[in-house]
């Protein structure tokens, strides 16, 4: 028993002295200094980088990051002046990988900065052009006009629809339902296919647009909800329920890009049915009977569409939030309705 409790006493003593050298060898010497960056940035400022020293230890080079994309780096103790005017909105994930006292694996230290829109929205009007029926049994999640056809995804597991309609009497052409275990979500039309997403299944559908045929079932491949789409005619544009408007690819369904959506210094959150118009973005936010214009390489919401006086209209009991944007091209004219609304409205848009 004396030899055991003496064997355990060299181990812990090995393990105590190794666990020592480990907290040395990481020891943190460098951090940003972070003395006079602002809580916001916007494009058009420049961000000091630099560095502390607390240990006066000979730093032989740094390198800079943001977002782990490389954006330059120093001799010695030197500041790097990085310019902000071609970042996307949003959290920018700062890091330094600090070379010193000639050793070849460097120390990192991180931080993080805001960039935010300088944008202020302007405010656009409408006129109603025509008021349509529109089925209120309908969900409302997704609505696209092709060949002057409407065509609408509505939600609810197990009420889960892919519709074309006549939207001039609201009447259904054609209806196909999901399964039981989908909630429906938005839609949009290209290459002559259909895409429609689900909200939590991570699942994505696409059909061919004259026959309805299933030719393909996607997984998203990040960890997102489905909840609107539109496209530009070569990509798809995805919303997740957060700030962030995803870019697809249709042709492997994979996300390369996004931007984080910003009104002036904030963040909108809950993007949902979009709708590509003239290069911009429509987008419904979620519970606001408002349209944010928002620019597809910025994130930056240019305007702001006020149609509470939409939903004013509705007398429908069961009718829920403004969803569903449509721009017809051949009319030149916007689409709107809601979830259940009993009514469709055709607008004209201006300053």
């Amino acid at each position: 028993m004396k030899k055991y409790n003496l064997l355990s006493i060299i181990l812990l003593s090995i393990a105590f002295i190794g666990c020592n050298g480990c907290k040395k060898k990481s020891e943190n010497y460098f951090t940003f200094d972070e003395s006079k960056f602002q809580p916001k940035y916007v494009n058009a400022d420049v961000l000091v980088l630099a560095i502390t020293n607390k240990e006066s230890k000979t730093i032989d080079s740094i390198v800079y990051f943001d977002n782990d994309k490389k954006i330059g780096s120093v001799k010695g103790f030197e500041k790097l002046n990085f310019e902000l005017k071609n970042e996307k909105l949003g959290y920018q994930n700062l890091k330094a990988m600090v070379y010193f006292d000639g050793e070849t694996i460097p120390q990192e230290t991180i931080a993080r900065i805001e960039l935010v829109s300088d944008i202020t929205p302007k405010a656009l009007k409408y006129t109603i052009i025509n008021t349509f029926p529109h089925d209120t049994t309908s969900f409302t999640e997704g609505l696209e006009f092709y060949r002057d056809t409407l065509f609408e995804g509505t939600g609810y597991r197990g009420k889960s629809n892919l519709l074309k309609t006549d939207y001039k009497t609201g009447k259904i052409i054609k209806s196909l339902a999901l399964d039981a275990q989908y909630f429906g979500e938005g839609i949009t039309i290209i290459n002559n296919k259909i895409f429609q997403l689900t909200w939590e299944e991570n699942t994505g559908f696409i059909y061919n647009v004259d026959t309805w045929k299933l030719e393909k079932t996607f997984n998203y491949d990040k960890k997102i909800e489905g909840w609107g789409m539109t496209n530009d005619g070569k990509y798809i544009y995805h919303s997740d329920g957060t700030e962030k408007i995803w870019k697809m690819d249709p042709n492997t369904q994979k996300m390369i890009d996004y931007v984080n959506v910003y009104v002036s210094g904030n963040k909108i959150k809950q993007v949902n049915e979009l709708e590509f118009i003239d290069g911009k973005i429509y987008g419904n936010v979620w519970q606001k009977d408002a349209i944010a214009i928002i620019n597809p390489n910025t994130g930056a919401v240019e305007a702001i569409l006020d149609l509470s006086g939409l939903r004013k209209l509705i007398s429908y009991k069961k009718a829920e939030v403004l969803n569903g944007i449509a721009y017809n091209p051949r009319t030149k004219t916007v689409f709107v309705t809601g979830k259940n609304w009993e009514k469709m409205f055709e607008i004209k848009v201006s300053e």
